[in-house]
């Protein structure tokens, strides 16, 4: 039988010794395929890193990320670090990509060139029935859509999930996102984790919305692909607000009737991924978190509950495309976390993890799903058992 486990254990504990002595305590012995320490961004990453790094077998791969968030099974947390050893059906490959800003295509064909070389097979040799890319990157460089276009040039059947590292000042311009790839420690850069299994798995994503049916087109966007100037051939700002009957100052992602509670949608054959506005901006545009195209319809959404989504997902889309969950790995939208603060139901979407297999994540700076970058969106790999 194929089968893939995972553990986590957390601490608050925030020196780095301390704190790895405690993870590692914790997770207990034996020589796991992989950690992943999802940390919060107060922490001293290297340190961290190193001090895992010394106390985990030669043989573990670490891999790692800072957090707005971390999460377990009990829930969301703040200021903690969460470790998730996996053990079992598992052969990893780590390749990581620097330079992310300054040529993000360049670094994501690095990472995973050097992820499928650790792993001892070519890109272009990838089976995606057994293989998928795990890829976290500085979510601040804004670079997930270009980064994709390196990661699958050679490898355009490969499944890919993963999320943005964050940081606790989600709107500071000089906050960063740092990943582990082993002993080295990275802003700027992404990471891609290659995993080779015989056990069932996934890739999944999980969102709020139901779609209305009702579709926009983006008529006009501006010279960097990001504003939206023009929706249904008028001012983008307020066409929008005047389709959810609100005044363009409640647009604002992140306000109780804006752009979160009616957010933008791709359909790709039946799914729908979320790729929703941001910002209405001073000159009647609207920012998007992801690059645009004009001519492309977005469906309107309407948000759900966040909590009961949460929870179904878990209990019966997961169970239904792995068959009996053992692990997952979790990247949440730090969006999501603050709007469930807005609306008042974030411990409902806390608890909701509770519902998840053995599970360990973080809440990510944009979400990346089958080679899309998405956000307010919950995406996941899921492992099961076999009897292959």
């Amino acid at each position: 039988m194929a089968r893939v486990d995972l553990k986590s254990a957390r601490t608050a504990e925030k020196d780095p010794n301390k704190a790895a002595e405690e993870l590692c305590n914790a997770l207990g012995s034996g020589t796991p395929k992989l950690v992943a320490i999802f940390a919060s961004s107060d922490r001293d990453q290297r340190e961290l890193n190193r001090a895992m790094r010394e106390r985990l077998p030669k043989e573990t791969r670490l891999i790692g990320a800072t957090t707005c968030g971390e999460i377990d099974n009990t829930g969301m947390h703040e200021g903690t670090v969460v470790a998730a050893m996996l053990t079992g059906d598992i052969e990893v490959g780590i390749g990581l990509g620097t330079g992310l800003a300054e040529d993000a295509v360049a670094a994501g064909a690095r990472a995973i060139e050097r992820a499928a070389e650790d792993l001892g097979v070519s890109p272009r040799d990838l089976d995606p029935k057994k293989h998928v890319g795990l890829v976290i990157d500085d979510g601040f460089k804004s670079k997930k859509e270009e980064l994709l276009l390196g990661v699958l040039d050679k490898a355009p059947s490969l499944i890919l999930v993963g999320g943005g590292a964050a940081h606790t000042n989600i709107l500071s311009p000089d906050s960063a996102g740092t990943v582990h790839a082993d002993g080295e420690v990275a802003a700027n850069a992404v990471l891609v984790t290659l995993i080779r299994t015989k056990a069932n798995w996934a890739a999944l994503r999980s969102h709020w919305y139901t779609p209305t049916g009702q579709v926009v087109r983006i008529t006009k966007v501006d010279e960097t692909c990001t504003r939206a100037l023009e929706i249904d051939g008028q001012p983008a700002a307020k066409r929008y607000a005047d389709i959810l009957g609100v005044s363009v100052d409640d647009l604002e992602f992140g306000k109780p009737n804006g752009f979160a509670r009616r957010p933008t949608a791709l359909k790709v054959g039946r799914e729908y991924f979320i790729r929703a506005p941001v910002t209405p901006l001073p000159d009647g545009s609207i920012a998007f978190a992801n690059l645009l195209e004009e001519g492309v319809d977005l469906e309107l959404m309407l948000l759900g509950d966040p909590g009961a989504m949460t929870r179904a997902f878990f209990e019966e889309e997961l169970p239904r495309r792995v068959g009996t969950p053992t692990a997952s790995l979790l990247f949440h939208c730090t969006a999501r976390k603050f709007f469930a603060q807005t609306l008042g139901e974030a411990e409902k979407v806390s608890a909701s993890f509770a519902s998840a297999p053995p599970s360990a994540g973080f809440n990510a700076n944009f979400e990346i799903y089958s080679g899309f970058q998405i956000n307010t969106t919950l995406t996941v790999l899921a492992f099961g058992s076999n009897d292959a």
